[in-house]
């Protein structure tokens, strides 16, 4: 599918001359589509930008995935390609990026009803998989993941137009306050964050070991903590996060012995197909940031 860019966005970024913030313009919940929600998770999700479901997939299902994540983890580990990113610092896998095209145990919780039916009822349309990726974050070395909003770098550098995607993140491993848990900002959602800086070119090189542009300033973030508290995701393996491509959050280093690994699997409503990049740079790679908007039904 061609891109064409559509300017002027009402979400610009990469700004040299300074940070902003910007009152988000789209809904958070896009009417048309029935779903697993209740109207009182709905309303959840739309005040704080994320909502918890413990052990939402059965074992069983849990442990096919967790099973596939970690042959996956020691293929990557012994035979690397270019879906595989490194520790910039100690060369361990930190992430595996496009699992759903590798696996088929990945492909099928991709579409599983529950997942998939929860990204349609809150996204209104049928959704194709933007971006799926392990993040592995072993005792003892794992790293951390700095604080960002992901529609900022989906907008700027791969064409996403508006805010109508979700992630959606199943727990590995048992998440804990102390292992490197996902943290998010409560209501942060509501406010884009137009960050300082220009986009180098070939960013994600560099970006997916440590972010650089595209990150706030500790001014913003305060601004956001002040606005709303930060919510440590925690719970069992099988826990299921949803959160919404502009809330704001990140994750610490894991110190622990305990493993904290998560797949997440990103959401886009097929009528939010990628433009081209905002930034002006060429598109990053397919198995980054999919231009293939034919929904999950077909995977």
């Amino acid at each position: 599918m061609t891109a064409t860019l559509i300017q002027p966005s009402p979400y610009p970024s990469r700004n040299p001359d300074g940070e902003r913030l910007i009152d988000r313009v789209d809904p958070v919940i896009y009417p048309g589509q029935a779903g697993p929600l209740s109207a009182d998770q709905l309303t959840q999700f739309e005040r704080d930008g994320f909502i918890q479901l413990p052990t939402w997939l059965d074992a069983e299902s849990t442990l096919d995935v967790i099973s596939a994540a970690q042959h996956a983890q020691a293929k990557a580990a012994a035979d690397p390609d270019h879906q595989v990113i490194f520790e910039p610092d100690n060369g361990r896998v930190r992430s595996i990026f496009a699992v759903h095209q590798q696996m088929g145990t990945f492909r099928a919780l991709a579409r599983h009803p529950k997942l998939a039916g929860i990204a349609r009822q809150i996204l209104g349309s049928e959704v194709y998989i933007h971006q799926s990726r392990i993040n592995f974050k072993p005792g003892f070395e794992g790293r951390p993941f700095d604080w960002h909003s992901d529609f900022e770098t989906w907008h700027m550098e791969d064409g996403m137009p508006r805010m109508r995607a979700i992630s959606c993140v199943l727990f590995l491993d048992d998440n804990f306050v102390h292992n490197g848990p996902l943290m998010l900002i409560r209501g942060s959602h509501q406010r884009y964050i137009s960050c300082k800086g220009v986009t180098p070119d070939n960013h994600y090189e560099k970006s997916l070991r440590k972010q650089e542009y595209g990150v706030p300033s500790h001014d913003a973030l305060r601004s956001l903590c002040a606005e709303g508290e930060i919510v440590s995701a925690t719970g069992t393996k099988g826990t299921v996060v949803f959160f919404d491509c502009n809330t704001m959050h990140g994750s610490s280093g894991n110190m622990t012995p305990y493993p904290r690994n998560n797949i997440f699997m990103v959401y886009n409503s097929v009528e939010n197909a990628l433009l081209a990049p905002f930034c002006g740079q060429k598109p990053r790679p397919e198995h980054i940031a999919s231009r293939d908007f034919a929904g999950v039904s077909t995977y």
